[in-house]
């Protein structure tokens, strides 16, 4: 099983942001985790802050794994771009994030994306990532 985490802007910052609603954990030494964890899964990872680098990386692994597990931070509320681009890859797509959209500002409780997701998770921290590769495994 070969399984992606997309991870869009800002979230590079996991760790020293906000660390109240995001945790103190790094990324990479939550990413170090998970790989030990999910020994049965290949698990790649990429971030990027630009819209369309996230874009391009859709359609790159959008044909040949098994899932996309992505975070898209911000531009989940603004991007149609990238609501389009999920809907034209063959590779299912859960949409993930670290707190609960429904519980913060107003701006944040529509998302653009999910209508093109497989599934949302939202609120559970990191969690939220095991979750959904839970749901691809199983």
């Amino acid at each position: 099983m070969k399984i992606i985490i997309i991870n869009g802007p800002n979230l590079n910052l996991l760790g020293t942001r906000e660390q109240d609603v995001y945790g103190s954990l790094s990324f990479d030494e939550f990413l170090q985790q998970l790989q030990n964890k999910y020994k049965q899964a290949t698990i790649d990872y990429f971030q990027s802050n630009v819209e369309g680098e996230l874009i391009n990386k859709l359609h790159e692994v959008g044909f040949s794994y098994d899932g996309i597990i992505l975070n898209a931070g911000g531009y989940t509320h603004t991007s149609v771009a990238l609501r389009d681009a999920i809907a034209g890859i063959k590779t299912s797509t859960i949409e993930v994030h670290i707190s609960n959209i429904f519980a913060r500002e107003e701006f944040r409780h529509n998302s653009l994306i999910a209508g093109k997701c497989k599934g949302s998770i939202s609120g559970f921290g990191l969690k939220s990532y095991e979750l959904a590769i839970d749901s691809f495994i199983k």
